[in-house]
């Protein structure tokens, strides 16, 4: 009994069954997980677009609001905006736009599944002189 114990054949096909489960197992981790840093990366640009938007304008108003619907249809993101001022930003006057919002990052099916916040923040100074 114990030399069939020691005995050695068939070893190597566990051994690629459970690297290949392995394999497996990270691949779908990594399918639901890198949607998440995509949101991300879409929220920074979004912010950043919004800033931009509100220094060439010189407020914050309806050219900013008009910005975030386009920017929301394009990426089917639909974050919430703070600002840090409101209407006209005189010449090299700061603000910030904080924009956020809530994303799944469900794991495998409902097992494991939890809400995370998203968050990206860009700053600029007005580019517009209000007499």
């Amino acid at each position: 009994m114990l030399k069939k114990l020691h005995n050695k054949r068939g070893e190597g096909y566990i051994d690629v069954a459970v690297l290949v489960l392995c394999a497996m197992l990270v691949l779908a981790l990594a399918v639901k997980v890198f949607p998440v840093f995509i949101a991300k990366n879409q929220l920074d640009t979004f912010a950043n677009e919004l800033c931009r938007e509100a220094e060439i304008a010189g407020r914050v108003g309806s050219e900013t609001s008009t910005r975030a619907q386009v920017l929301q249809e394009k990426t089917g993101l639909n974050p919430t905006i703070l600002w840090s001022k409101t209407g006209w930003i005189q010449l090299n006057e700061e603000f910030t736009v904080t924009v956020s919002m809530q994303t799944n990052i469900g794991l495998f099916g409902g097992f494991d599944s939890f809400p995370i916040t998203l968050t990206a923040q860009a700053a600029g100074k007005s580019e517009v002189y209000h007499k």
